[in-house]
């Protein structure tokens, strides 16, 4: 039995070296001896390239204004391992941490036993959570995002009110495919029979695959533009579902690309209301969207010198990226320090970043699967680029070089900007 954090946590990391292994065959046997801890709640599972956490976060936020608890799985963490189980944005205690390894590492080390295997560091933690929203701390409704992809996550041995895939784009594709077609195969993965999937997918295409896939389980299909919509008028925002029409809406969180994952919220809190008995007011929906917040996404840290930290981890992101810079700074100098894991397409992400930025700084940080500033350097064909392995050093030589009104955005991996984050906020 563990008795410390540090104890426990260090064995939970330990599970790393099993890598990610797709399949539910480990998770069932998991539930099953613990006795099935999964389902007891009642969830909404989130799916999607990006824009899975910006969703839950609005939602989350809509449904505590209504008065709800509200439990959260997310990943990865930002900060600290503990925020990826929350309860109304708080994350778990040390305590509870210890608990959850104490009652799930027995029953990992008997799956580990069996034709099965070991359980990865992720399958672990996500029967924690379950163990945890199913046992210690049942709240009202969970917001469970996958982890990667959809049919094999280790969070898709739910059924749940409703589906939510945000988007599909270019991520994973040594294990989920590697065309969009098979990746969106993937997401689709986890509609169920009866349950109602809302989707901002707009490639025909793609929605083809997810509208296919929800028809062989009568799953109905909500589609943005087609069901709900976003508009904009005299430089304000309206958003249409077929239940309501909210004007004047204000979103906590900057960027155009916010939009489509604001309104899969109000979507999926209309469709509570209408058909779970939620009580869930007008009020609640546009005090909710605007008091949204989401560490890590296109957030301000220091106004002088303007540093905005965002996790633009993959292509998609850094296009949404691109364009919240534009829209947020029209007429100031940008410059970037970046930083990403090997297995990204950081080629196409840097040429997107200096399309944008005055210079870049390539920089690493302390992840086996980080890559390397200079090689980031060596890919880049960028005029005004330079590297700093040091992370907290690069950041130092960049502030020190900013002109009066320029603008630094740090961003690339979320395991990144969790550790620049710290430095930010914590001092």
């Amino acid at each position: 039995m563990f008795t410390t954090f540090r104890e426990a946590n260090e064995w939970l990391q330990s599970r790393l070296k099993f890598g990610i292994k797709p399949g539910l065959e480990r998770m069932h046997v998991m539930m099953e001896l613990l006795n099935h801890p999964e389902r007891r709640p009642k969830y909404i599972h989130v799916a999607g390239t990006n824009g899975k956490g910006s969703t839950i976060a609005f939602l989350n936020e809509i449904l505590q204004q209504a008065g709800y608890v509200v439990g959260t799985y997310t990943s990865p963490s930002l900060e600290t391992i503990h925020e990826r189980i929350s309860v109304n944005g708080v994350p778990i205690s040390d305590e509870e941490f210890i608990h959850l390894v104490n009652t799930v590492k027995p029953v990992a080390e008997k799956v580990e036993q069996t034709e099965f295997g070991a359980p990865t560091e992720f399958e672990v933690m996500t029967a924690m959570m379950f163990d945890y929203f199913g046992r210690v701390n049942i709240p009202d409704v969970v917001l469970l995002e996958t982890g990667l992809g959809g049919t094999y996550d280790s969070t898709n041995i739910i059924s749940p009110l409703i589906s939510i895939i945000t988007s599909i784009g270019h991520d994973h594709m040594g294990i989920l495919g590697e065309s969009l077609e098979e990746i969106a195969s993937q997401k689709a993965g986890i509609i169920k029979s009866g349950v109602p999937v809302m989707t901002a997918v707009q490639a025909s295409s793609l929605l083809s695959i997810i509208e296919k896939t929800a028809a062989s389980k009568k799953a109905r299909v909500y589609s943005l533009n087609k069901h709900f919509s976003i508009l904009e008028q005299n430089e304000r925002l309206i958003f249409r579902t077929p239940f309501h029409e909210y004007e004047n809406v204000k979103l906590g969180l900057s960027g155009t690309h916010q939009r489509s994952n604001a309104i899969l919220a109000v979507m999926a809190a209309n469709y509570l209301t209408f058909y779970y008995s939620f009580q869930i007011e007008r009020k609640h929906i546009k005090e909710g969207l605007e008091k949204t917040f989401w560490k890590g996404r296109f957030e301000q840290v220091s106004k002088d010198p303007t540093i905005v930290l965002d996790g633009a981890h993959n292509v998609e992101g850094v296009t949404a990226l691109k364009e919240t810079v534009r829209q947020s700074y029209p007429n100031r100098t940008v410059h970037v320090i970046f930083s990403a894991m090997k297995d990204k397409e950081t080629k196409e992400m840097i040429d997107i970043l200096s399309s944008f930025a005055h210079r870049i700084m390539f920089t690493s940080f302390a992840n086996p699967r980080a890559k390397q500033a200079k090689a980031l350097y060596d890919e880049a064909d960028v005029k005004l680029k330079f590297y700093e392995e040091d992370w907290v050093q690069s950041i130092e030589r960049m502030k020190q070089t900013l002109s009066h009104g320029d603008v630094l955005i740090i961003t690339g991996s979320l395991y990144f900007i969790g550790e620049v984050r710290k430095l930010f906020v914590n001092n």
